[in-house]
């Protein structure tokens, strides 16, 4: 049985397509204006060069904001429970999810199934989500995926006051001005961005295992300052944290269909 779920969020698609609960292909695509566009472009890419085609696909379940215009999804799914479900499968002692997204951020709490039981998000301003750190690593001229790995290499962290994040962008540009050294300015913005995830945390209380989904569980520099802030070692896992979305509608979809 071939089952699919894709997840077209704020600034990405991921496809992942699953064969009698393995993974069996997977993709990750920047977005398209158009979430349809970006939909197609993620399952091509998953497809490609693959023994199967969309009509081998017995299902496909949509989740993310754009879920309602991905053309071939039969189903969709609150990326909350799509999350909460992938990283549960990931780890079945997952209790608290935190989900970065581009243009927002949640705190996820599962059961011993891997159902949500509560969330709390934080959609009102996108300080402490992906879109913020692309911002930032923009403007201090660092690949995003490098932003973390550096950030470790500072000798103090620069501490980012503004909780909004367009004032948060004009105060690091005022500290490049002032010759603050980029790689503590980037400390900084990782300790600001942990700070935020961590007070929603507290909000909805901790229960381990902690699990970070998203594009921003690869910034090895936010995920330290979480641990060290909640005293919890978080694990890594072989499935890309982006995945853990589509990864949650295609079980949903296997699930759907008995399996």
């Amino acid at each position: 049985m071939l089952v699919a779920g894709c997840d077209v969020g704020s600034t990405s698609g991921k496809v992942v397509i699953l064969q009698d609960g393995k993974i069996v292909a997977h993709s990750i695509v920047p977005n398209d204006p158009l979430s349809d566009v970006t939909a197609k472009n993620a399952m091509e890419k998953a497809l490609k060069g693959k023994n199967v085609t969309m009509n081998d696909i017995n299902l496909t379940i949509g989740t993310g904001y754009g879920r309602v215009d991905i053309p071939f999804a039969k189903k969709i799914v609150t990326e909350i429970a799509c999350h909460g479900k992938g990283a549960f499968w990931n780890n079945n002692k997952a209790r608290t999810v935190i989900d970065i997204g581009g243009q927002d951020a949640k705190v996820i709490k599962i059961d011993k199934h891997g159902v949500v039981k509560d969330f709390v998000l934080n959609d009102k301003c996108a300080a402490g989500t992906g879109k913020f750190l692309e911002t930032m690593a923009r403007i201090l001229d660092v690949k995003l995926e490098e932003m973390g790995k550096i950030s470790l290499k500072a000798k103090e962290i620069v501490e980012i006051s503004s909780q909004c994040s367009v004032f948060a962008e004009s105060e690091v540009i005022s500290l490049i001005a002032e010759k603050k050294d980029p790689i503590d300015i980037l400390a900084g913005i990782n300790h600001s961005v942990a700070n935020r995830l961590v007070s929603m945390l507290y909000r909805i209380g901790i229960e381990e295992d902690v699990v970070i989904s998203g594009g921003v569980a690869k910034n090895i520099g936010v995920v330290k300052m979480i641990e060290d802030k909640i005293k919890t070692k978080i694990p890594t896992y072989t499935t890309d944290p982006q995945l853990f979305g589509a990864l949650g509608a295609a079980l949903f979809a296997q699930q759907e269909l008995g399996g």
